[in-house]
């Protein structure tokens, strides 16, 4: 797990807070393997095109064609990887669900199963306990998983 050097450690949870981490995540949905990338600023189109050539690289040696199942948030959509994303579309893809229906992204049901089983009802001192509780249920994931699987299943 990599800590930013302008995060100091430990951060205590004190009300308000503004310190928080968040997750781009991917499953394979062939076998369950989980793919996860922190994110320590903010949600964006660069912070999710680094995202998008790291799933690139990671799925490079397999071969087959790599489609995306996203939603419609502003920064999957950014100009900035736009160029990329059409000339990589032979081998890796974007494919955007309806606009207005998360309920449909099989990655919610994944962020919903990760809170229930690292974070939810449980105190946490501070944020990097919070981030290894999520991190070791991501780490689990990270080598196939038959819940995933089933949990990210399109029917």
């Amino acid at each position: 797990m990599w800590i930013p050097p302008e995060i100091k450690e430990p951060i205590l949870l004190h009300h308000p807070t503004r310190a928080s981490v968040g997750y781009y995540g991917a499953v394979r949905l062939r076998d369950g393997k989980f793919v996860y990338k922190p994110e320590w600023e903010k949600f964006d189109g660069e912070t999710f095109f680094s995202f998008l050539k790291y799933l690139r690289r990671m799925s490079s040696h397999s071969g087959r064609k790599v489609i995306i199942i996203s939603d419609n948030a502003r920064y999957h959509h950014a100009k900035l990887h736009k160029t990329w994303r059409e000339k990589c579309s032979k081998r890796f893809e974007l494919m955007f669900l309806p606009p207005y229906s998360p309920e449909l992204n099989p990655i919610e049901r994944v962020w919903k199963l990760t809170r229930r089983m690292a974070v939810h009802n449980r105190y946490f001192p501070s944020l990097q306990s919070v981030v290894e509780a999520v991190e070791s249920v991501f780490n689990i994931w990270a080598s196939g998983n038959n819940i995933l699987i089933k949990l990210c299943a399109i029917i």
